[in-house]
């Protein structure tokens, strides 16, 4: 099989900035001059100076998805400024083909004053597109952005998320050869997002994408490989799975146990089949007790695995899989059969909630009872609904 081209090329990248304007402007006129006789950059700090990206290499090919994680001030804009050329680095070299496509700040690109239609003109030139070609686009940028309505109006006037649904549907429907993401997506609304994420798989059967975010679960779901970046510098970088569980580690989260207050039920105890399990295993059970202080009647009786953000993965629900279960008074033996879970590689929560049928009354709600672990390298999306078998006694 033939190895696909090396989009982006990255080698040694290194960029320093001043902690205060009159040291760096300073530094700035001290490196005209020295570019303009053509002397190399020093690779060592001078006083007030400190390094917002360090010794930076990797290597993308078109299909694939690199995903930057990291704590704020970790580095990950000023890496995606440097690739996009909006900065230069003081060492290191970048190596960029095709088209660049970027979404890194918000609004960064448009003339406020101008209106979304000869926006979309002038940000398609300089991708290097001829007007011609951009009329062919034209209709399917501002119905991908919908803006229809207000695409004769000046940028100015745009709220922020009506820039960012113009700005990602320039950069994604011009076809670009690498697109740049930065985290202005959490901007839009929840359908839009949904959207983006939809045509940049699409994408990736064409062209390389860049994506930063804070958002684990997109990370996992979108990436092919993941860098994690601390004070500049690469922590981890390989598989997501593997990268996000280090981020985890780094920034110590933490997860509790929540229990809710119910006279009516207690869990006793919890238990899973396996504690570390792979995403492709088949037959996985969870097994709980509950202390029940009367009769319930009919009740739903619900496992939800969420992520270690605490999103839910999916939910297995007695009463979606039409299971009668009625709680006696005193203990319960109740069992969950998984028939698969095929979810992304990583660590995830279980929680527990007991819900009265007809009358929505909660006899138990334990939040985070139970972690599991993941593993293989599988990445897709988790289905909403677990199938399975519930079982009492």
């Amino acid at each position: 099989m033939e190895e696909k081209e090396v989009l982006v090329k990255v080698e040694g990248v290194s960029k320093k900035f001043s902690k205060d304007l009159k040291t760096g402007l300073k530094y700035g006129l001290c490196d005209l001059f020295t570019n303009a006789f053509g002397t190399s950059r020093s690779d060592q700090l001078r006083p007030k100076e400190f390094w917002a990206v360090q010794d930076i290499s990797f290597e993308l090919r078109r299909g694939e998805c690199l995903g930057l994680i990291g704590h704020n001030g970790a580095g990950k804009s000023t890496l995606l400024k440097m690739l996009n050329g909006l900065i230069r680095p003081d060492t290191g070299g970048i190596t960029m083909k095709g088209r660049v496509g970027a979404l890194i700040e918000l609004g960064a690109g448009f003339n406020p004053i101008l209106t979304g239609r000869e926006n979309i003109y002038n940000n398609g030139a300089v991708l290097g597109f001829s007007k011609k070609e951009i009329d062919k686009k034209l209709d399917t940028i501002i119905e991908f952005a919908e803006l229809a309505e207000f695409i004769d109006m000046p940028v100015q006037h745009y709220s922020s998320g009506m820039k960012v649904r113009l700005g990602f549907a320039v950069a994604a429907q011009m076809e670009p050869d690498v697109l740049l993401i930065d985290e202005v997506l959490a901007v839009g609304d929840i359908s839009f997002r949904a959207k983006c994420y939809e045509r940049i798989n699409e994408l990736l059967e064409s062209c390389c994408v860049i994506f930063v975010s804070h958002a684990m679960p997109q990370i996992s779901k979108i990436c092919s490989s993941t860098i994690l970046l601390n004070k500049g510098t690469i922590t981890i970088q390989g598989d997501p799975g593997l990268v996000i569980e280090h981020y985890y580690g780094v920034t110590g989260s933490k997860v509790k146990r929540y229990d809710l207050i119910s006279d009516a039920c207690q869990l006793v105890e919890f238990s899973m089949s396996k504690s570390v399990i792979s995403n492709l295993e088949k037959n996985i059970v969870f097994d709980l007790s509950v202390f029940s202080e009367l009769n319930t009647g009919a009740v739903d009786v619900s496992l939800s695995v969420l992520s270690r953000e605490l999103v839910p993965v999916f939910q297995a629900s007695s009463k979606i899989l039409n299971q009668n279960i009625e709680l006696k008074k005193g203990k319960n033996d109740i069992s969950f059969e998984a028939t698969s879970l095929n979810i992304n590689t990583g660590k995830y929560y279980i929680s527990i909630t007991i819900e009265g049928i007809g009358n929505s009354k909660i006899f138990l709600w334990v939040h985070n009872v139970h972690m599991f672990e993941v593993t293989g390298n599988y990445v897709g999306i988790s289905p909403a609904l677990l199938n399975g078998q519930w079982k009492l006694g």
